[in-house]
């Protein structure tokens, strides 16, 4: 068996590696790859999705650390390569690991590339604070953490990343200017005119655009505080994002003798110049004078030099790609092909523009043929165009209707039309012969297929074509997606009847009950800590705690954080302490050097930095309750000072906020449920936008609200209840609380719950009691408070010999990034 080396985990080198391995790659390779990120392979068109809280981390990953392992596949994660020995076929990686290979791939990616501009960077070349490249997951990361409690960004570069960067610093409640050298938005895919209809529609949304604008300078001594235009204004801001481009990552492979110009230079097999058994594969390879900066070309590398370094195809030659490319950019719909203007007296072109309603779309015809289009806003016809465009389809000799339906080809039929071979999903390579054959292999919902294939897993903006395709392929007898009402997606029940199964089974363990429904017995990685979580729930003291079945944060009882170390959030109660108390943080803080202690928002201190190794010792020398701050938990109970000491007090907010604390610590929940007591309808502890808060009103009554939220979503919760004693508020809550906990899904907050359900039927339930459930939920909520037991106190000594076993850190930051 021949050793496969792979250099690089990003989307090129992963989806080669797919392509060998559905080639019967794992009989003829050991495969060895080496990425310089900590993580398996996620899509890096997503990120700003995670910039802007549309799509959590773990959405856009598309293969998991255990897939590496499934496949056999040895994997170096947050490993850079320093160099390749071509005559002793070695490659040297920064961890003084040597690994011999028979194969090689180079799939090293791109950087994002800074302009040497003044105050950009610190003396150490690093970026200065508040500076920031918008390239990975952990650049992604950083930029949030830090745009918290910052308000102004300047976006540098007014392509796609930095329109998207744009719009997701925005989500976040910043201002944002956008500052861009050339005269319109997206100067590489769109002309003057739709570049300009694109700023229209952008400053719609409340960003500044700033076209011809030179960036010389970033001002500001020990973190930014303005950046400086050539023009000699200066743009006041707290935050910078650098969008300026990307450049091939290329520099080990110059290093190492490899043929390199703009690109590693590859032939038509994807294979370096003169070395047979070194490819290159990706935005770091350079074929025939082109250097690739999109996915679609990246999809269609993977699969030749997959057919060739596994025999399947000998013969299969990669000749260059047609670039067409769909996507949204700052939420406007985008399509691009070909080139943007005329280029030749007889080229034809037609133009229509709306800008009123941010509309433009252009057709460039030279000898019948469709050779470029540009939509912006409206692109329904984007399907027909890029087969016209790939595939040479006859025209009509009307050239508006390749514009608009005026009895030319529908967009019904455009299914039919699209040849096997044509991509359906840029941002995934999937063809429409690759929909066709999920749906014939007997995947007929629209979901179903999406999720084997993982078309319109990317920017979405392929779902409509893919809805389509799949109606077609079934003839019009698309099912529903079965799994979409399933709790979890390893188990095919809904909630409602999971749970009468558990019951009816006695189900009290994870595995049992993947034993017993799942599919095959087959147990499900993703299904894991939702089932953990609803047996917790329904079985109290009688679960059976399995330790895989839980995420990292809940086997060691901390939040883990992006260096590896932990947070560590001792409870206060009503976020009230004590000298006592304040003294112990302060002296954990230093026997164990914590770097940073910070007031949460839920009137905490947070202890951050903390070892994993150290966090028994640090329970036990705070001797405090655990604050429940890393699970799908309630957590806490934010109050403000209430009757006692403000004039405008009307209820004791702090002591009930402590009575609700006291009474529900730590219970499970699908989600984590935050909460809030105010001592007057002023709102000083935000019990408006809580998942459940609780505002005391004239008359010494207490008016309870349910779904709030003031994070990434912003909701005021509904009124429940009005109330005459702090009791009806512990127990309208206890009720509330259990009902959310027994019908809600996996992860839907209570501003999903309540809304989705209904307030007035909820308010039946909980307070009418119109069903007859309000003993057993109370009786439910009851048997879980009184399992409670505090995991800081109860479980210092390890459950596994591992369980605080120090890890190595999550984050390896390298000189130079090859992906």
């Amino acid at each position: 068996m021949q050793r496969l080396v792979v250099i690089g985990n990003g989307m090129a080198g992963a989806r080669t590696v797919e392509e060998i391995l559905a080639r019967g790659g794992a009989e003829k390779f050991e495969i060895t790859m080496f990425g310089d990120e900590p993580y398996g392979n996620y899509n890096r068109i997503m990120l700003s999705n995670v910039l802007s809280g549309a799509d959590d981390e773990s959405e856009i990953f598309l293969n998991s650390l255990p897939w590496y392992a499934d496949k056999g596949i040895t994997l170096h994660t947050g490993t850079r390569v320093n160099r390749i020995n071509r005559f002793a076929r070695k490659v040297y990686a920064e961890d003084r690991t040597v690994t011999r290979y028979d194969k090689l791939i180079v799939a090293t990616g791109s950087y994002a590339f800074v302009p040497d501009i003044a105050g950009m960077r610190n003396a150490d070349r690093g970026f200065h604070q508040g500076v920031f490249a918008f390239r990975t997951l952990d650049d992604t990361r950083n930029m949030l953490r830090y745009a918290r409690g910052h308000r102004r960004a300047v976006v540098i570069g007014g392509g796609l990343l930095g329109l998207e960067a744009a719009r997701g610093l925005q989500a976040h409640g910043l201002e944002i200017t956008l500052v861009h050298a050339a005269s319109h938005l997206m100067n590489q895919q769109l002309d003057a005119q739709a570049g300009a209809v694109l700023r229209r529609s952008v400053e719609k949304l409340g960003i500044t655009i700033e076209l011809e604008a030179m960036t010389t300078a970033v001002h500001g001594a020990d973190r930014v505080t303005g950046v400086g235009l050539a023009d000699g204004r200066v743009l006041p801001c707290d935050v910078v994002v650098v969008a300026a481009g990307i450049r091939p990552n290329t520099e080990m492979a110059r290093a190492s003798g490899l043929t390199v110009e703009r690109g590693i230079v590859v032939d038509d097999q994807m294979r370096v110049e003169e070395e047979r058994d070194i490819y290159a594969v990706g935005e770091c390879a350079q074929h025939r004078g082109q250097v690739y900066g999109v996915v679609a070309p990246l999809w269609e590398q993977a699969k030749v030099l997959a057919d060739h370094i596994t025999g399947t195809d000998p013969a299969a030659a990669y000749h260059g790609s047609r670039i067409a490319t769909k996507l949204k950019v700052a939420g406007v719909n985008v399509a691009s092909m070909g080139v943007m203007a005329p280029e030749r007296d007889d080229d034809e072109f037609v133009v229509f523009s709306e800008p009123g309603r941010g509309t433009y779309k252009s057709v460039v015809v030279r000898d019948g043929r469709l050779i470029g289009a540009t939509l912006l806003g409206d692109t329904a016809k984007v399907a027909f165009l890029m087969q016209a465009f790939d595939r040479g389809l006859p025209l009509p000799e009307e050239r508006i209707r390749l514009l608009f339906d005026l009895g030319g080809p529908a967009t019904e039929t455009s299914a039919a039309e699209l040849s096997d071979d044509a991509q359906v999903c840029n941002c995934n390579g999937v063809s429409k012969a690759d929909l066709v054959a999920s749906v014939q292999a007997g995947t007929r919902s629209v979901n179903g297929v999406m999720n084997a294939t993982r078309a319109g897993k990317g920017c979405g903006s392929c779902k409509s074509l893919v809805t389509q395709i799949v109606e077609w392929a079934t003839g019009g007898d698309a099912e529903a997606d079965p799994s979409a009402d399933w709790y979890v997606p390893g188990i095919p029940f809904a909630k409602p009847e999971l749970m009468a199964e558990i019951r009816a089974r006695g189900l009290r363990s994870v595995s049992s009950v993947f034993a017993a429904l799942a599919t095959g017995g087959e147990e499900d990685a993703k299904s894991k800590m939702g089932l953990a979580s609803l047996l917790r729930m329904m079985w109290a003291d009688d679960y059976v705690d399995e330790r895989d079945a839980r995420f990292i944060n809940d086997r060691v009882h901390a939040n883990i954080q992006k260096d590896g170390t932990f947070s560590v959030v001792p409870q206060m109660k009503g976020g009230c302490t004590t000298p006592d108390q304040l003294r112990r943080i302060a002296d954990v803080a230093d026997k164990y050097r914590v770097p940073l202690l910070k007031v949460t928002g839920g009137q905490r201190i947070d202890l951050l930095g903390i070892r994993k190794e150290d966090l028994p010792e640090v329970w036990a020398d705070l001797d405090m309750p655990s604050g429940h701050a890393y699970g799908k938990s309630f957590r806490t109970v934010k109050t403000c000072v209430g009757l006692e000491f403000c004039r405008y007090g009307l209820g004791d907010s702090t002591a009930l906020g402590i009575a609700l604390e006291t009474r529900f610590q730590g219970l499970e929940g699908p989600a984590k449920m935050k909460l809030a007591v105010t001592g007057c309808p002023r709102n000083c502890a935000e019990a408006y936008v809580k998942d459940l808060g609780v505002v005391a009103v004239e008359g010494g009554r207490w008016e309870i609200y349910v779904g709030g939220a003031a994070g990434a979503h912003v909701r005021k919760g509904d009124l429940l209840a009005t109330v005459d004693s702090a009791a009806e508020v512990i127990a309208l809550t206890g009720r509330f609380l259990q009902y959310y906990r027994e019908n809600a899904n996996w992860l839907e907050r209570t501003y999903a719950f309540v809304p989705r359900v209904g307030v007035d039927r909820i308010r039946a339930v909980v307070v009418d009691d119109s069903d007859g459930l309000a003993a057993a939920l109370d009786a439910a909520v009851q048997a879980s408070v009184d399992s409670y037991q505090d995991p800081w106190k109860e479980r210092r000594e390890p459950v596994t010999p591992g369980q605080f076993r120090p890890s190595l850190p999550l984050i390896a930051l390298p000189k130079v990034p090859t992906r």
